[in-house]
């Protein structure tokens, strides 16, 4: 009932670990019984698995919406607040992207760019000297990329 539950309020594709993470809100939950009942589910075709992700299917839907008040409200209420803080970072990550690839000529290409939802706001072309730099520049535009967005805006308007 509990990942049905958490899957209704995703609504969106979702890995094992995160799909696990959000319904071990409760120390009797373990990780081994999260994953078997998800291959339970996966069975009776309440959820299906496509590229390693899960998602819910119309009986899911109907099932989990029939249970969910079976669900004391104390764990309801821990496992509504994970999922809406989990959606907001898988909003925000699904915004941002990096991406880099070798030169032919030496270094690497990389590319960030932050969106709005609709398009680009700010997109960033460089060049890194190596991988390592190539990956330290991915990983930190990742972590702040409204930031670095904020700092250009500040930079180039004042």
């Amino acid at each position: 009932m509990l990942i049905l539950f958490v899957m209704r309020r995703l609504q969106v594709p979702i890995g094992i670990d995160i799909l696990a993470e959000l319904t071990m809100c409760d120390e009797a939950i373990k990780y081994f019984d999260v994953t078997d009942c998800i291959a339970k589910l996966v069975k009776t075709k309440h959820l299906t698995l496509t590229d390693n992700k899960y998602s819910l299917t119309e009986k899911g839907i109907r099932n989990g919406e029939a249970l969910e008040e079976n669900l004391p409200y104390s764990v309801r209420v821990v496992a509504e607040e994970a999922t809406a803080l989990m959606l907001a970072a898988l909003k925000r990550d699904s915004m941002i992207k990096t991406n880099s690839t070798e030169n032919e000529n030496g270094g690497y290409n990389v590319t960030l760019s932050l969106s709005d939802g609709i398009a680009d706001i700010i997109k960033i072309d460089l060049l890194a000297a190596n991988q390592k730099l190539a990956i330290t520049l991915e990983k930190r535009f990742r972590k702040n990329a409204e930031q670095i967005y904020h700092d250009v805006i500040k930079l180039i308007s004042d």
